[in-house]
């Protein structure tokens, strides 16, 4: 069987070796800059502001989901915010700066939009590259009424249409 990214493996081996490294030496650099104790206290409470972050955006995002499902929406962008919550708590509870800030970018409630932007425009072009036709979520108060009609006998299938845009959230 033929591995589709070959890169992947090293890449993630690349990244779980430099990631610890960087944020050691980022430990380092602020440790010597102001001190021991200061630089403890601040892994601390940007740990507990993690939880507390985790706990309250997390919360919000349940609650969106729910009522997405009570209103009979798919919740693509209640989904993705859970997602972002959960990736960015566990970032901001390890001990490190540098995932301190991509924590917080996913987690604050004025930055994750732009993640989840930056995540569906990911997804989206990786979905491209695969072939796969991306289906883009109209307003959730949009209800269009139409027909199915079968093609007839010996007319050829249309090709596949690729629709290219941005997935927004709802509103």
């Amino acid at each position: 069987m033929r591995r589709r990214h070959p890169w992947l493996m090293p890449l993630l081996l690349v990244l779980l070796v430099a990631v610890p490294i960087l944020e050691v030496w980022l430990l380092i650099q602020v440790g010597q800059l102001i001190g021991l104790l200061p630089t403890l206290l601040i892994l601390v409470a940007e740990a507990v502001l993690g939880g507390w972050l985790m706990r309250r955006e997390g919360n919000r995002a349940w609650r969106a989901l729910n009522e997405a499902f009570q209103q009979g929406r798919m919740p693509s962008g209640e989904l993705a915010d859970a997602a972002l919550v959960l990736v960015g708590g566990a970032c901001l509870m390890l001990p490190g700066f540098a995932t301190d800030v991509i924590g917080l970018f996913f987690l604050l409630p004025f930055t994750r939009p732009l993640a989840r932007r930056l995540l569906a425009a990911a997804i989206a072009r990786r979905l491209d590259r695969a072939g796969v036709p991306t289906v883009i979520n109209v307003d959730s108060g949009t209800v269009v009424d139409g027909t199915v009609v079968d093609g007839t006998v010996g007319e050829p299938e249309p090709e596949p249409r690729t629709v290219r845009g941005t997935i927004e959230p709802p509103r």
